[in-house]
């Protein structure tokens, strides 16, 4: 059993398409297709279901996703351990965090640090939710920056990934005001009349959040999502062109609310509060990222 059929398995989870995941790992899809099988041999059973549209892992693959993740981000830690024997610096810190949350948090909140934690090199990938989780099973970050809300299950295994709280958001409907300065889009609409949203994809954990949130109030919203993105900084334009209300978090549009160009299209029980969690491995990793994270826990009082 070689490694590159693990990553290559993994690579086949994460796309769910044969023909994506040979160009993600630069190979001929026959060639793909030929290692898959090979880790099936070695294996002992189907690991992917081929019969429908998108693949699918077998009750096998799903028992054996776990393990392919440990091995190949525990090989990866190791290497890092290898080159710091070696004196070759793997002092950075990896990150992954989501797109409005690299824009938005990151790079305040390790600016927020400086004085009680100390922050080396860093290194940043920022990408959608599903990417970072991706990210981070195949052991290409230390830490995962995201949103979190108790609604919404956890993107990764407790028993394999632990987080800290270190920060909160707001998400709030917006939109563009009409002439008199209210809402062009009020909530909640009506189911004659719904409102256009501007929604978040699949790949986005800020869809899962406003999906879960309860928000309303006990109130319902007639919607009809009229476009959709990964993106809040899209949302976030198409809304103050006025063509919708979308959900978004605070710290992406606090001076489109104070400018005028976005104003809330419902009261505060529309909003969703949420927290900021970094996330990490429960595997040990590299030194300089275990001084970060106990740093942090004791200015946390954890």
């Amino acid at each position: 059993m070689e490694l590159d059929w693990l990553e290559d398995f993994l690579a086949l989870v994460d796309s769910g398409n044969f023909s994506r995941a040979a160009e993600a790992r630069n190979l001929t899809q026959p060639a793909f297709g030929r290692r898959i099988r090979a880790l099936e041999d070695w294996a002992g059973a189907a690991l992917f279901d081929r019969s429908t549209h998108r693949i699918a892992l077998t009750p096998a693959g799903d028992r054996f996703r776990p393990f392919a993740e440990d091995i190949v981000r525990r090989v990866l830690q190791g290497r890092e351990e290898v080159r710091h024997v070696a004196n070759v610096s793997v002092a950075t810190l990896k990150f992954a965090a989501t797109h409005v949350l690299s824009w938005t948090f990151f790079p305040r909140w390790l600016h927020s640090l400086e004085d009680t934690v100390r922050v080396g090199p860093v290194q940043l990938i920022s990408d959608t939710m599903r990417g970072c989780e991706a990210v981070m099973r195949q052991g290409q970050a230390q830490y995962l920056l995201c949103h979190h809300h108790p609604g919404v299950p956890e993107y990764l295994e407790p028993d394999q990934f632990r987080s800290i709280r270190v920060g909160e958001d707001l998400l709030v409907p917006l939109c563009a005001p009409g002439a008199a300065g209210a809402p062009r889009h009020p909530l909640p609409g009506t189911p004659d009349t719904p409102l256009p949203h501007l929604a978040y994809s699949q790949e986005s954990a800020l869809g899962w959040i406003v999906k879960a949130g309860r928000v309303g109030g006990g109130q319902t919203a007639s919607l009809e999502p009229i476009f959709t993105s990964h993106l809040a900084t899209v949302l976030r334009a198409v809304a103050r062109d006025g063509r919708g209300v979308a959900w978004l978090p605070l710290s992406l549009v606090g001076e489109d609310i104070a400018a005028r160009q976005l104003v809330r299209a419902g009261g505060p029980e529309w909003d969703a509060q949420v927290d900021i969690r970094l996330f990490r491995p429960r595997a040990r990793q590299t030194r300089a990222a275990e001084a970060f994270w106990a740093a942090l826990q004791e200015a946390a009082g954890t």
